[in-house]
């Protein structure tokens, strides 16, 4: 027999072929140690019953560090049961413990002749107290644990061989109730060494994740996870109420919300750091602060814009982002060409435009005269009758024409060069100015003409000058004939001054008469026609000043006739009026086709406008070509290729994007459906929903930018990582994908086209909805889908009025969400399988509905019954849905009811024959454990022994009722084709 069996060399010898020093062991952070014996260096002061029975050793390892363990060998004597006890250990916030052993076990095969005493087991006590009992020892007040074996015993021949077998076993204890506890070992007969003992709990650790800090927490129990809510970390604020939630094990689970950093703050390792100098943050977010743009500063850490420099300036529309920008110059080589009095003036653009694309030109007319007393110029605005072409402010091209001027005139035109800021600046205008003289022109028509006096042979005339003389009036030509003669013999005067007699005329005769006046440029337009008479031969010649007398009262009396007729249609029209206008009336303002409602953001459709690149321009940003790098092409899309690639904007850090490009000899239609999606992404902002970065529409090829989406598609990452997740996970996925839908619900967008394949997922499981172009006409469809008039239909997802009516509504939206439901719980499965577009049309139609995943859950389940209801009004909205998620993920446990009551081959809607059904007295009895009353009604009295029986059944008998018939029962039922009825 060996007879070293308890010698402490023993012990000593197994720690300095095993252990490291103690103080390097280093533990997880979610377990809480309450005792480790590694971690005393001194006696641990534990109770050993009897006191021959476990005894404590000393010793060290290879680094000289003591080691205290314990130790028993009485293999040789019978009924050993000796006790080893802990000291009172508090429980702190634990509910739940676990205990970790570390010992070595010696074979008793390997002890000669103790067969009968020797044993290779030991068990583990525990006793709940409320207070340190001190020595106070009674050994039926524990509770077993458990009865520890070794998985590994050691010989004499192993000593020998320095090989030692350490076993390591955890048991886990709960729940805890009372302040503290004891651990108790009793051998019974063993040869066992104890070598550590730790006891400890798990908590999920202080962390913060999306700048949101979460304390330490412990879980309350086995059941059920803890919802913890986060707390914005310093210089933040919530974007959505961060929670996470605390499992059994200490780990934290599905992440919830987020916080943004304060503006003038970024985000630097988990926490919101200020701006240095030189950088700035104008709005909230989790970007880096940007650096401060040309001509602009920031003296002071946590700037929200930087400061222009002296001289430059930022216009209102300005982005904090935009350069500090200046008026321009003065414009250059201004070239003048006089037409009598019009001129055309032309320029060059200033060398410097300030730093600004949006540069305008403005001409300023002035008339200025000459005063004798000092010989200096006295500058007044032209007359508002002055008229540029195409106008005088505003202008993009180089060129203007003036119209009107006055003859023989000085004009000063002063060309100024405008941009965005040249409004903040006034002292800093410079202009070009130009002065010219107008040349003489021909003077505007006569007007005025009157007779003075009339007599039988002569009559005296008057008028007055033209309005626009143009120059000096030289003289003015009068022109007159007899109306008979219709101007085939007229006579010519000249005359000095504004008035003339014509003599040498016939009495009582008609005449015409034209008066036009002359400048050194000529002469102008004649006027009008007068007529006048000579008077009758022996008739008395009325004088002039008579005449007048009569002309002026018929002429006040015709002008009170027509101002009374005004009075009273004036009248009339302001009483229309003010019945007309309701005190209540207010007005809507319409653009784009749209109506524009304060307050409320919704969905704008770009097809709705005129132009559709206006779309573009109005919800994405234009992207220079050279800030966008490719690196390679991952995919083919509709309209060209999709690829990978990096975006680097000025002052802002480098990140991947995902990019599509549109192929080379495209249409106009495909390039505005091609940007149609753009315009469409452009409009929403959500976590949920794919992020667009921008358009390139300027240069080819045209390119639409995204956020990148490293692990691709939902469907393929499901299928690539089949039934790797736990139901949390995809629950978590499924939250994510119904508040996108609700964003879009609320925004009153209907995506049309909601499958796995349209979700994509980035590194941290977050699924984001994508693919806002079902409208488009599609070229190839590998999904299959159903062409109808007016575009394309993916009949697998799709509710039946959308296929029937082409009726899409946020209701056949979320019957598209139940497919997707069904799609993530199956990883990645195909709707209905291989069956053909127009059988499932059919199937649905009649009732049918796919049956539950592989140990998927009922209430997923039955979200997607509900999800897939016929009666759109009785779908969920998204707001439910998300709440129902919300709902499971508090209450996991819920979770572990599945919806497979019996085995079902993966292919059920496919096989119909793959299942046996046992022998039934009556089609009733089937009936009876599915509560199909009227089926069971069709089918009574008749006897079937297999499913060809029930096959060969009439259809006019079946009766399809709103409940699951499962199809398993009877795949040859011809009517049901082996899918679940409604």
């Amino acid at each position: 027999m060996d007879c070293d069996l308890r010698s402490p060399l023993f012990l000593i010898h197994l720690f300095m072929s095993t252990f490291l020093p103690a103080l390097c062991v280093i533990y997880p952070l979610n377990e809480v140690n309450l005792l480790d014996s590694k971690a005393s260096q001194g006696e641990l002061g534990w109770i050993s019953y009897p006191s021959h029975g476990w005894e404590e050793i000393s010793g060290v390892d290879e680094h000289y560090t003591p080691i205290r363990t314990f130790q028993v060998c009485n293999v040789m004597e019978y009924s050993q049961n000796n006790w080893l006890r802990t000291n009172w250990i508090p429980r702190q916030s634990a509910q739940k413990i676990y205990v970790e052993l570390k010992f070595t076990l010696r074979d008793c095969n390997s002890i000669p002749l103790v067969l009968g005493t020797c044993k290779e087991t030991f068990n583990l006590l525990y006793l709940e107290t409320d207070d340190d009992q001190g020595s106070h020892f009674r050994e039926h007040q524990y509770l077993k644990i458990d009865t520890i074996a070794a998985d590994e015993s050691f010989t004499q021949t192993d000593l020998g061989d320095r090989i030692l077998k350490l076993n390591i076993e955890v048991r886990e204890v709960g729940p805890l109730t009372k302040k503290g506890f004891y651990l108790a070992f009793q051998d019974v007969g063993a040869c066992v060494a104890l070598v550590s003992v730790r006891v400890y709990f798990k908590k999920c650790p202080y962390t913060v994740r999306n700048l949101a800090s979460f304390p330490d927490t412990v879980p309350m129990d086995s059941q059920s996870l803890v919802e913890v809510k986060g707390s914005c970390v310093n210089h933040s604020k919530e974007e959505e109420p961060p929670r996470m939630y605390c499992s059994t094990e200490g780990e934290w689970l599905v992440p919830i919300g987020k916080c943004l950093c304060n503006q003038g703050y970024e985000e630097r390792s988990s926490t919101c750091q200020t701006c240095r100098a030189g950088f700035y943050k104008s709005g909230f977010g989790n970007t880096e602060c940007s650096k401060c743009p040309p001509h602009s500063f920031s003296h002071h850490e946590g700037s929200l814009h930087c400061v222009c420099e002296k001289n430059y300036f930022r216009a209102e529309g300005d982005p904090a982002s935009m350069s500090c920008t200046r008026p321009p110059s003065a414009p250059r080589n201004v070239i003048s060409s006089i037409n009598e009095t019009s001129v055309i003036l032309e320029w060059s653009w200033p060398d410097n435009t300030g730093g600004r694309r949006d540069i305008t030109f403005a001409v300023l007319c002035k008339r200025c005269r000459s005063v004798p007393a000092d010989g200096s110029q006295r500058c007044e605005p032209c007359r508002s009758n002055v008229r540029f072409v195409p106008r005088a402010t505003g202008l993009y091209n180089t060129t203007v024409t003036v119209t009107d001027l006055l003859a023989h005139t000085n004009y000063t035109f002063e060309i100024e060069a405008q941009n965005g800021v040249s409004s903040l600046a006034p002292q800093m205008r410079q202009y070009a100015a130009v002065t010219i003289t107008t040349n003489q022109a021909a003077p505007s028509a006569v007007s005025g003409i009157r007779k003075e006096k009339t007599t039988r042979n002569s009559v005296s005339l008057a008028w007055q000058e033209p309005e626009r003389p143009n120059g000096i009036i030289l003289d003015y030509e009068i022109k007159y004939y007899e109306k008979e003669e219709q101007e085939t013999s007229y006579t010519i005067l000249r005359a000095r001054g504004c008035n003339v007699t014509l003599g040498g005329l016939k009495p009582n005769t008609a005449y015409l008469l034209q008066i036009r006046a002359r400048t050194a440029a000529g002469y102008g337009a004649s006027s009008t026609t007068f007529q006048f008479e000579t008077s009758p031969d022996s008739a008395f010649s009325i004088s002039s000043e008579s005449s007048q007398v009569v002309l002026i009262a018929i002429s006040s009396a015709v002008a009170i006739i027509l101002l009374t007729v005004l009075l009273y249609v004036l009248i009339g029209r302001v009483c229309c009026r003010s019945k007309s206008k309701h005190p209540d009336e207010k007005r809507l303002h319409f653009g784009n086709g749209h109506l524009r409602l304060p307050g409320i953001r919704t969905y704008i459709d770009p097809h709705t406008y005129e132009d559709p690149s206006q779309a573009v321009h109005e919800f994405a940003k234009e992207l220079d070509a050279s800030c966008i790098a490719i690196d390679k092409v991952v995919g083919a899309g509709e309209f060209g290729e999709v690829c990978s690639g990096r975006l680097r904007l000025p002052s802002k850090k480098e990140i991947c994007v995902a990019i599509k490009t549109l192929k080379g000899g495209y249409t106009d239609k495909q390039r505005r459906d091609f940007l149609a999606e753009a315009s469409i992404m452009g409009q929403f902002d959500h976590p949920n929903i794919i992020r667009l970065e921008g358009v390139v529409t300027r240069s080819k090829p045209v390119m639409i930018v995204t956020e990148y989406m490293e692990n691709g598609s939902l469907d393929s990452f499901l299928r690539k990582h089949d039934a790797q997740f736990t139901g949390i996970q995809l629950v978590g996925m499924l939250r994510g994908i119904a508040s996108g839908m609700k964003y879009l619900s609320d925004m009153g967008y209907v995506h049309r086209d909601l499958a796995a394949r349209n979700i994509l997922v980035n590194s941290n499981l977050v699924c984001k909805v994508s693919d806002f172009g079902l409208s488009r006409v599609l070229e190839d469809d590998p999904e299959g889908a159903y062409t109808t008039r007016g575009g394309k239909i993916p009949i697998r997802w799709t509710a039946p009025e959308a296929i029937a009516y082409r009726k899409f509504t946020s209701a056949s939206d979320a019957w598209s969400y139940g497919i997707v439901l069904w799609e993530v719980m199956s990883y990645g499965e195909r709707p209905y399988w291989e069956m053909s577009n127009q059988d499932v049309i059919k199937a649905v139609d009649e009732g049918y509905r796919l049956p539950p995943p592989m140990d998927c859950p009922a209430t997923l389940y039955q979200l997607m019954l509900d999800c897939w209801q016929k009666e759109r009004n009785n779908r969920p909205k998204f707001e439910q849905i998300v709440s129902i998620l919300d709902k499971l993920i508090r209450n996991p446990g819920s979770l572990k009811i599945t919806a497979n009551t019996t085995s079902r081959p993966a292919n059920l809607l496919l096989d119909r024959s793959s299942l046996e059904v046992p022998s039934m007295g009556t089609m009733g009895d089937w009936m009876d454990p599915m509560r199909t009353l009227p089926c069971k009604e069709a089918f009574s009295g008749v006897s079937y022994s297999s499913c060809d029986t029930i096959a060969k059944t009439s259809t006019d008998r079946v009766v399809l009722t709103e409940v699951h018939v499962t199809p398993a029962t009877c795949p040859e039922w011809e009517p049901s084709m082996g899918i679940t009825t409604l």
